[in-house]
């Protein structure tokens, strides 16, 4: 189901139980750039999967507490703001709300 508002859509991105703890997915919404969720002890996070200092997926890299480290030139951000934390990346990633709801993450999308 997706749920229309002013200038975002929540989409249906996957079930709880497809993605443990520890682990991240992609999801390319139609229209859209693609967006790598992350479940952090429970939480769950959203942010824009192409690194900002090199065109690498981000739902490829590492977590540790509540950051990613891209695989390509370990660029690292925060997932709750996206700010870039250390070079070489200096651009921040977009960050997308997260909703679960009824054992469905569901994902702000901005057009």
């Amino acid at each position: 189901m997706t749920a229309t508002f002013p200038t975002r859509t929540l989409l249906d991105a996957a079930l709880i139980d497809e993605l443990p703890e520890g682990e991240s997915l992609r999801i390319t919404p139609p229209g859209a750039a693609p967006i790598a969720i992350f479940n952090v002890g429970g939480e769950y996070f959203a942010i824009d999967d192409t690194c900002t200092h090199q065109d690498a997926s981000l739902s490829e890299g590492w977590v540790e507490d509540c950051a990613v480290e891209c695989p390509l030139h370990t660029a690292c951000f925060d997932l709750r703001t996206g700010a870039a934390l250390g070079a070489p990346a200096k651009i921040p990633v977009r960050t997308h709300a997260v909703l679960v709801e009824d054992g469905v993450i569901r994902v702000a999308v901005s057009p």
